[in-house]
């Protein structure tokens, strides 16, 4: 599976630098986001594509306003993503200045207006939030486009899982990746069950990753360690700039600070491999194995008193103790010899 010219499972994690409203209503803020993030080491940035109508309702009753122990308890819906939305007259110009620079570009749509609105600018890939997973119409005309569907997991049962990815299969599209995510902004760390991404990726046999909104980086790194392909992340260009998200999002200092422990963690991951490098070779010679620690004349027997294990590896393993004890010398060996087979009788 590819994302524009990014190849999903290569070895490399796919990271993605979530825009979101960290733009501070300025499309010249949000071009040096998006320059930022190429800048700390991001593959993508990734737009949300909304606005206040088509996400909700313009009403100011209790069922619009927030009040579940969020950062955001006690704002309305429509006022809330009024202030967040990125306008969709910015999306063209701001996936052409990825396009230069060299940082993929895709977005969050968030209804069936916005699928077909990004269809226009020929994104390489869509993201489903986790509020939007219940949605089966949206994530099945998002899966007809035919390109690659991350799907955040954040509020969703094993059942909505399998209804989403059923959606995507339904219009033939197995490009499909699921992101282990707690909707909560920011997360518990250890809330972020990563091994739940490991049991998606077994269960619906597709690639994982995980969008994350726990603060530091730990939880990244850890999911590459367990596995995952993609890691999504907010980023806000200065946190001073304020705005819904900027208390969970990541400047670019601590977003290149993860990029780079996320590629440490995936160095460390390595290979399977048994083979002796001629470095790990040349250090057998300090490992232990049998010496003569008294001297011993011929004829005389092997003891543990007059043999030991001892650094460094010039004689014969240690395994061979056993055997040789009991058995004599062929001639005099003088203390500090390695023990070889031709002192043996």
């Amino acid at each position: 599976m590819k994302i524009d010219n990014f190849l999903i499972n290569n070895g490399n994690t796919f990271i993605i630098a979530e825009l979101s409203a960290n733009h501070g209503k300025d499309i010249n803020i949000a071009k040096k986001t998006i320059y930022a993030a190429k800048m700390s080491g991001a593959n993508a940035i990734k737009l949300q594509t909304y606005t206040a109508d088509t996400i909700t309702l313009r009403c100011y009753n209790d069922f619009f306003k927030l009040n579940n122990g969020s950062i955001w308890d006690g704002t309305y819906l429509y006022d809330l993503y009024k202030e967040a939305y990125t306008p969709w007259e910015w999306h063209k110009e701001l996936i052409n200045y990825a396009k230069e620079i060299g940082i993929i570009c895709f977005s969050s749509p968030f209804d069936i207006s916005a699928v077909d609105f990004l269809d226009n600018l020929n994104v390489p890939a869509y993201k489903i939030a986790s509020f939007e997973i219940f949605d089966l119409p949206l994530i099945e005309h998002v899966a007809s486009k035919g390109k690659p569907v991350l799907i955040s997991t954040g509020l969703a049962s094993i059942n909505d899982i399998n209804d989403a990815v059923e959606a995507c299969r339904k219009m033939n599209n197995d490009q499909i990746i699921l992101l282990q995510c707690t909707s909560e902004y920011p997360a518990k760390i250890e809330e972020a069950n990563l091994k739940t991404m490991q049991n998606m990726k077994e269960t619906f046999q597709v690639e994982v990753g995980l969008s994350d909104h726990t603060l530091g980086i730990i939880a990244p790194v850890v999911a590459t360690t367990l596995g995952a392909k993609v890691i999504e992340k907010h980023f806000i260009l200065d946190k001073a700039i304020g705005g819904p998200d900027a208390s969970f999002s990541l400047d670019p200092e601590e977003f290149k600070s993860m990029v780079d422990a996320v590629r440490d963690a995936e160095a460390s991951l390595g290979k399977v491999d048994y083979s002796l490098s001629e470095k790990k070779i040349k250090s057998r010679k300090f490992s232990r194995s049998l010496f003569i620690v008294e001297n011993i004349k011929s004829g005389e027997k092997f003891t543990k008193r007059n043999i030991r294990s001892i650094r460094p590896g010039h004689g014969l393993p240690p395994k061979y103790m056993n055997s040789i004890i009991g058995k004599t010398a062929r001639f005099d060996i003088e203390r500090g010899t390695p023990l070889q087979w031709d002192q043996i009788n």
